[in-house]
């Protein structure tokens, strides 16, 4: 007998929408076919629904230890499972950082029986130590390795070449980068007009994200190391890195892909401030090159939620981020729906690419033996975001009040419904991701 048929749905199967049942037995994926005559403990009817593999958010902050009055690794996974998000990666700029075993460890401690979708989390690296890099190859439930070449917290700014070449020289894992200058950013701060938030841009300006882009992988490419850049905003990034794509990979955020400047900041005030910065269109539209023709290869959300009180602040004195995780989804559906890009495209940068980049194993396709991770959506549905309903602990999302077509209905993680219509089921019961 089954644990669990999914029923007459739409079927995302070797690169293919096809009409077939899936049967799960002990999380795994264990017959793709007619399953009419087999027995279930459960059936899931997905007529008029499409299912895919499950979905990886690949950047996340969920702010604990330290910040946990904003979110935890608790409400934050809500918030990726309410958004049909089976997997996240989860970012080492926590107090304590993440950049040594013992907080690794304590990490992963900190994850087990508390997050309902799966994980992994990156180990931050530091100007000094660069020796652990390289014996992070088997560490259970490690992602990669997190760089800050501008802007971080704690001590994970690594922005000195050197210590960056060391980076690169003894890392065991991807190496995925925080890229601005931090020496261009530092020029440039007497640009920033006290209570204008609409300065962001023009102080971290598009030259501080190509400089840095360009050192970090001519860095990359010296070491034959594996490289990717994080939420790239500028159309020079764009170009230069579809030109270098051999161990160069690198992600667009949905929010970067939707809202642009200076409308961004005139609707949402420093709501819309995060880094590198919501730019004006002329960006955003070499973004949606890069989505149409493949160059990118990830969707990320960067969900960095922060308190409204702290949000509301003069700028500069805001902290830059925004939620992400729940709405990645159905603003990438609704970008869908519009014709700006293919759901195969959706499902390659959200399913398959990060299993393949990052080296994630029985994830990111629908075969049988896998992972029994899917996100079930709705195509047609029309939602409205609204704050009310954000499940992240900072209770808003930036595109409160806007509408999107196509929405997650389902999250089935391991085997098990976690969410089905917008309600979360049981008890969190995510695992840490092999690699």
């Amino acid at each position: 007998m089954l644990d669990l048929i999914i029923k007459n749905g739409l079927c995302y199967i070797e690169g293919k929408l096809k009409n077939l049942d899936i049967g799960i037995k002990n999380s795994k994926i264990s017959k793709i076919g007619s399953l009419n005559n087999e027995k279930s403990k459960e059936i899931f009817d997905a007529k008029n629904l499409t299912v895919l593999p499950g979905c990886i958010d690949t950047q996340v902050h969920f702010r604990e230890p330290g910040s946990t009055n904003a979110e935890d690794l608790n409400s934050g996974s809500r918030a990726a499972i309410a958004g049909g998000i089976t997997s996240v990666f989860e970012m080492p700029n926590t107090n304590p950082p993440t950049s040594s075993k013992k907080e690794f460890s304590n990490k992963l401690k900190l994850a087990k029986d508390r997050m309902y979708c799966n994980y992994a989390f990156y180990f931050g690296a530091t100007p000094e130590n660069y020796k652990e890099l390289s014996e992070l190859k088997d560490l259970e439930g490690c992602c990669g390795i997190k760089l800050f070449a501008g802007s971080s917290t704690g001590n994970l700014l690594v922005n000195k070449e050197e210590d960056i070449e060391k980076v690169f020289q003894n890392s065991s894992k991807i190496v995925s980068v925080h890229s601005e200058e931090e020496e261009i950013l530092n020029m440039r701060k007497k640009l920033i007009k006290k209570g204008d938030v609409k300065t962001h841009p023009i102080w971290r300006n598009e030259v501080s994200a190509i400089a840095s882009t360009r050192k970090i992988v001519k860095i990359a490419e010296r070491f034959k190391k594996k490289a990717h850049i994080l939420h790239v905003t500028t159309r020079d990034e764009v170009d230069f890195l579809s030109q270098h794509k051999g161990n160069v990979s690198f992600e667009i955020t949905p929010q970067h892909l939707t809202l642009s400047s200076p409308e961004c900041y005139e609707k949402l005030g420093t709501y819309a401030q995060m880094n590198p910065p919501i730019r004006e269109k002329i960006h955003q539209d070499r973004l949606w090159y890069a989505v149409r023709n493949d160059f990118v290869d990830i969707i990320g959300s960067d969900h960095a939620p922060h308190l409204k009180a702290n949000k509301e602040k003069t700028y500069p004195d805001t902290p830059s981020g925004m939620p992400g995780v729940q709405t990645l989804l159905p603003v990438m559906l609704n970008h869908v729906n519009e014709g700006k890009l293919k759901l195969e495209q959706l499902v390659k940068f959200l399913c398959e690419n990060p299993a393949k980049i990052f080296g994630i194993k029985n994830k990111g396709f629908i075969k049988e033996s896998f992972d029994a991770d899917f996100t079930i959506i709705d195509l047609e549905e029309i939602i409205e975001i609204k704050n009310e309903k954000i499940e992240s602990k900072c209770g808003w999302s930036p595109f409160d009040g806007d509408k999107f077509k196509g929405n997650p209905v389902a999250t089935i993680i391991n085997g098990e419904i976690k969410m089905k219509n917008g309600k979360i089921i049981g008890d969190p019961t995510g695992k840490s991701i092999k690699f």
